[in-house]
């Protein structure tokens, strides 16, 4: 959709019966009732599932839940099809057999194994900037603060690494991972690591802290 209003004007023609096929991203799974609609197809789904995030699971599962559901919305039933190389993954599994429960009871064990939300507090810090020397030195300087604040070792620290979108908008991304059983804990090392970098040079502005992220990417 490359101008405004575009994106309307061709959902009504699709409801209208004047457009046959809709071909789009995620918005298309979300939202929108057209009681004609009978195939749905997802494309290249081990997309998802394959992005080095702890909730890739639970946003895949959500996704065919929602797309599923935009089919055989009126008197005809409907079909859906899913492109995968992983068809027994338990998310597809589960989402197939719309099974909220199957999918909770394998997803919960899953996070509990691997020590991820809910069962840890999660903070990621994010060492960003244009030159990549200078973004890599600046995140092991903050792994050594890091470390030093952690001395009681209250938290799990993990990195610094690329992150998984390594370049985006022209700067250079490292990341490092903080879990802890205490968030309160997990928030004093990191504020005190944070204080302590900036005493040493580091930028403050070239560093994001998010705590308890919706995404790791």
């Amino acid at each position: 959709m490359a101008r405004r209003g575009q994106m309307a004007k061709t959902l009504l023609a699709f409801d209208a019966g004047d457009i046959d096929m809709l071909v789009g991203t995620q918005m298309l799974a979300k939202g929108h009732d057209f009681p004609n609609v009978t195939l749905v197809g997802v494309v290249s789904v081990d997309a998802g599932l394959a992005l080095p995030d702890f909730r890739s699971a639970e946003r895949t599962f959500q996704l065919i839940t929602q797309v599923a559901g935009r089919a055989g919305r009126g008197d005809r039933p409907g079909k859906v099809l899913i492109h995968t190389y992983h068809p027994y993954h338990y998310a597809l599994r589960h989402a197939c057999a719309q099974d909220y429960e199957g999918f909770f009871n394998e997803e919960i064990r899953y996070r509990q194994n691997h020590s991820y939300p809910p069962f840890v507090a999660l903070a990621s810090l994010l060492v960003h900037g244009p030159d990549f020397g200078r973004v890599r030195a600046d995140s092991l300087e903050l792994r050594k603060q890091l470390d030093a604040a952690n001395e009681q070792r209250k938290c799990r620290i993990l990195g610094p690494a690329p992150a998984p979108l390594a370049r985006l908008k022209g700067e250079h991304r490292f990341q490092l991972l903080l879990k802890s059983r205490s968030r309160r804990a997990l928030r004093e090392v990191a504020d005190a690591a944070l204080k302590s970098a900036s005493e040493s040079g580091l930028n403050l502005r070239s560093i994001n802290l998010e705590i308890d992220p919706v995404s790791i990417m």
